[in-house]
């Protein structure tokens, strides 16, 4: 433990400023997505429009794009959070059933597949299958936070728990430490929607 926080202090110094302030908007948008905050999607727009700038420049041209549909469904999601309000009530937390989960799943493994070939063949890209699945699973889970669907949650434990290793190895430290800090936030987010879940349909 001593020496990963060693690690981590060492690394800080070679952090930029456009990466730290990244990382802080993405965690008060995880937070206060956790809490179903409107204000979440604002703090997404901006980390997200740093973020492509910064994957661009360590060559993960998939998480780039990624980030750019990210700016685009936090438009997106807040739209949908700030009109699905009834009576004074936030937009309900929903739950979508295992047949449309498995075809979004086999879906993601195929155009993985593709766009990992494409990379590895034509372009430069740093662990193109990799960085292929996360980004594929990780528009699906953006699109299902932004209509407070609850297994959205699952989702991203799988693609954070993948992105901390991916970030560490493109000397992406600040962005990895975010993510391994997202990985031990997400019960908390599981357990609320959850909560909210239960307690519309009561």
């Amino acid at each position: 433990m001593q020496s990963l926080l060693y690690s981590l202090i060492t690394e800080a110094q070679g952090w930029s400023a456009l990466e730290a302030a990244a990382v802080v908007f993405a965690v008060l948008y995880l937070v206060l997505a956790i809490r179903q905050n409107i204000l979440c999607w604002v703090c997404a727009g901006i980390s997200t429009a740093i973020y492509v700038y910064l994957f661009l420049h360590a060559r993960l041209y998939m998480e780039s794009l990624l980030n750019v549909f990210y700016f685009v469904m936090a438009v997106y999601g807040w739209w949908v959070w700030y009109h699905g309000r009834t009576d004074g009530h936030e937009l309900p937390v929903s739950v979508w059933s295992v047949v449309v989960h498995a075809y979004a799943i086999a879906a993601i493994v195929a155009a993985s597949l593709i766009s990992g070939y494409l990379l590895s063949e034509y372009t430069n890209a740093a662990f193109p299958y990799i960085d292929s699945m996360t980004t594929w699973a990780a528009v699906w889970a953006t699109f299902l936070v932004a209509r407070k669907v609850l297994e959205n949650w699952w989702y991203w434990l799988v693609i954070d728990t993948a992105s901390i290793f991916i970030y560490w190895s493109r000397d992406l430290q600040l962005t990895s430490f975010l993510f391994a800090v997202y990985v031990i936030m997400i019960p908390f987010g599981l357990i609320s929607w959850t909560r909210s879940w239960r307690e519309a349909r009561l």
